[in-house]
C-alpha cells in the first residue's frame, strides 16, 4: 500500500500513484467475478436480515414477558412509592477545584447498562473517608441513571462497595428482595415509554430524585415476587443465550463477506 507523504494533512503524492500496482484482469474474468460476488452477498444480505430478525424476536419474547407479569396484577397486590419502600440519593458532585480527599474508582452513567454495568472504563476522583457511607453503593442496591440515558438501571452484585458520582440514584430497599421485581419493572416501563412521564426537562431529560421518590411500585405478597423473578431471570438467561449464538453468525457473515472479497482480489475465485 502507499504510503501518505504531507505534514498537514496526508496526500499521496503523483510519484505513488503512478507506483502503485493494479491487478488487471480480462472483461469477461471481472464480469464473471462480479457476478459470483453479487449472488454470495445478495445470499448473506438475506442470511445477516434472517439473524437480525431472529435477534430482535428473542429481545420482543422477553419483554413481552416483561409486560404480561406486570399487566396481571392481583387483587392483593399493593402499590407503593420508592419512598416509602426504600432510601435513595445521588452521588457525589464532580468538582476538580472542591473536592478533597482520597482517589477512589466510582460510577458515572455512562458505566450503567441495562442489568450490568461497563467497568471497563472507570474513572477516578477524591473522597473523604466520611463520604463513604453517603457515596457508596453496596450489594444488592440498585444504581439508576438521572441523566444520559434516564431511567437504566442495573443492581451492584459485588462483594466490595463502589463510590458513585451525582449522576446517579442509589436506591437500597427495605426489603432487598424488592430490588430485582423493581427493576425489571423499571425496565419494562422503559421499554413501553411509560418511564418517560416522569422525566422533567424540555431538551435533556432527567429521572429528578423528587420524581424517583414519587415513582409508584405495584408489589404482589413475597411469594408471588419470588415466583415471577425467577422465571423471569431464566427466560433472560435463555434470551442471553440466544443473542450470543445471534451475534457470532452475525460475525461469522461479516468475516465471509471479506474472505469473499480478498479471494476476488487476490485471484482465487
Amino acid at each position: 500500500m502507499a504510503q501518505a507523504v504531507g505534514n498537514a494533512q496526508p496526500n499521496i503524492s503523483q510519484q505513488k500513484i503512478r507506483d502503485m500496482y493494479v491487478p488487471l484482469v480480462t472483461i469477461s474474468e471481472q464480469r464473471r467475478i462480479v457476478s459470483i460476488l453479487a449472488q454470495a452477498f445478495g445470499r448473506i444480505a438475506q442470511a445477516r436480515a434472517n439473524v437480525e430478525k431472529n435477534l430482535q424476536s428473542a429481545r420482543t419474547l422477553f419483554e413481552s414477558h416483561l409486560q404480561s407479569v406486570f399487566s396481571q396484577k392481583g387483587d392483593i397486590w399493593e402499590v407503593k412509592r420508592i419512598k416509602d419502600i426504600a432510601k435513595h440519593s445521588l452521588g457525589k458532585m464532580l468538582d476538580k477545584a472542591k473536592n478533597r480527599g482520597v482517589l477512589q474508582p466510582y460510577l458515572r452513567n455512562l458505566n450503567v447498562r441495562w442489568f450490568f454495568f461497563d467497568l471497563s472504563d472507570v474513572l477516578q476522583m477524591p473522597f473523604l473517608p466520611e463520604e463513604s457511607g453517603k457515596y457508596t453503593a453496596i450489594k444488592g442496591d440498585v444504581l439508576i441513571c438521572e441523566g444520559g440515558y434516564p431511567g437504566r438501571a442495573a443492581i451492584w452484585n459485588e462483594d466490595y462497595p463502589i463510590h458513585f458520582q451525582k449522576a446517579l440514584h442509589r436506591v437500597r430497599f427495605d426489603d432487598p428482595e424488592h430490588n430485582k421485581w423493581f427493576l425489571y419493572y423499571l425496565y419494562s416501563q422503559d421499554k413501553s415509554g411509560e418511564l418517560k412521564r416522569h422525566f422533567n426537562g424540555a431538551g435533556i431529560q432527567h429521572f429528578t430524585g423528587e420524581a424517583l421518590a414519587r415513582f409508584e411500585l405495584p408489589l404482589p405478597p413475597l411469594p408471588e415476587i419470588r415466583k415471577a423473578v425467577a422465571k423471569i431471570e431464566a427466560l433472560s438467561a435463555e434470551t442471553q443465550r440466544l443473542e450470543s449464538i445471534y451475534r457470532e453468525k452475525l460475525a461469522a457473515l461479516d468475516e465471509l463477506k471479506q474472505s469473499l472479497l480478498h479471494q476476488a482480489f487476490s485471484g482465487q475465485l
